[in-house]
């Protein structure tokens, strides 16, 4: 009965932070449909990938200055530029901005200038509720053989997820980063939260998702805010679909029930970028998946470019402890020799991407 209780006082809360905080939201100017289908119209058909060089684990090893790994963000873009790709999704992280945040805006501007000369564009990501929590700097742990993400971190992670005296920091990051970089045209789209209720947080992430979107509008960059749909939880899906200037999601079924969500969401009269999918075990592929985004004209992005430190090869739950190459991959295109999983599939990238 207890528990009951809580879960009610969470959601009421939530509600009501919702309803007083979406008039704050709404007062800074959310792009109307217009807006954003005019800006849509200037786009190419956009086809990408979830973006992280080999040589990281996590966002941290990414970005922290002792193991960003330019040479391999310029290979691996390279790969992605010889196949068509046109948009890279990149997830950030608030941890590398509050130890340094002029040295991480630089690395940002350098991974920016190697995007550019591949001629991608880039959604950045801000904060992330999935796989491993209680983020650390510093040096990252070493890859489990044979499973996926195992080093993945979220952002900001739960205990500052639910103690907002620790929230400055996180505004002071989603501000800085927009601000620095909101009226750059290298930035195509600003990602604001990935799977915010996932991990069992449902609605006790609203306080903070609210808020993201209210530090995000009050700098309002010139580029697209959104945050997207991935799975049936009402409130947060309530929040970022009303809240969103452009609609973003995630689907990783088969190209019908892909078809069915783009339908109902074109509803809403706004562009569709599906930020996540392809999952070769779950009938999410390019061959059966890209067809369709290409008919509707929604974006595409997949998980995963090249094989690497993340095992993103190996399937959500279906670990392989001996480390072997499972002979279906379950995400990612290249090896980090640029070699290819599967060439048909990326000549009908090229294809699709190209007409």
């Amino acid at each position: 009965m207890k528990t009951v209780r809580v879960r009610a006082f969470v959601r009421f809360c939530s509600l009501f932070l919702l309803a007083s905080l979406s008039v704050q939201i709404a007062l800074a100017q959310r792009w109307t449909a217009r807006q954003a289908n005019d800006w849509y119209k200037k786009q190419p058909f956009l086809v990408g990938a979830n973006f992280i060089p080999s040589t990281a684990i996590n966002q941290l090893e990414m970005w922290q200055a002792e193991t960003f790994d330019p040479a391999t963000i310029d290979r691996e873009l390279g790969y992605a530029e010889r196949i068509g790709m046109n948009i890279m999704r990149v997830f950030l992280h608030n941890l590398v901005w509050e130890q340094d945040a002029e040295g991480f805006r630089k690395r940002i501007d350098q991974f920016l200038q190697i995007a550019d000369k591949h001629h991608i564009k880039i959604m950045f990501v801000l904060f992330d509720s999935c796989w491993n929590d209680d983020p650390k700097l510093g040096t990252q742990p070493a890859p489990i053989p044979g499973k996926h993400n195992s080093g993945w971190v979220r952002g900001p992670g739960t205990k500052r997820m639910f103690d907002s005296r620790t929230w400055s920091g996180l505004e002071q990051y989603t501000k800085g980063v927009l601000t620095a970089f909101g009226k750059d045209n290298r930035v195509l789209v600003w990602d604001l939260f990935n799977e915010p209720s996932n991990n069992g947080y449902n609605d006790a992430v609203m306080p903070l998702l609210t808020k993201t979107f209210a530090w995000a509008q009050s700098v309002r960059p010139s580029q697209p805010i959104t945050a997207g749909w991935w799975n049936d939880h009402p409130l947060s899906n309530e929040l970022m679909l009303s809240q969103s200037d452009i609609i973003t999601f995630h689907n990783y079924a088969e190209a019908p029930k892909l078809e069915a969500q783009i339908l109902e969401l074109r509803k809403l009269g706004r562009p569709l970028i599906c930020t996540e999918y392809m999952a070769r075990t779950r009938n999410s592929t390019f061959e059966t998946c890209l067809p369709v985004f290409k008919q509707y004209n929604v974006g595409a992005i997949n998980w995963g470019l090249v094989k690497g430190k993340t095992n993103t090869i190996y399937a959500w739950d279906a670990p392989m402890p001996s480390g072997e190459e499972p002979r279906v991959w379950f995400h990612d295109i290249f090896r980090p020799d640029g070699s290819v999983f599967d060439p048909k599939e990326t000549a009908i990238i090229k294809k699709l991407a190209n007409e």
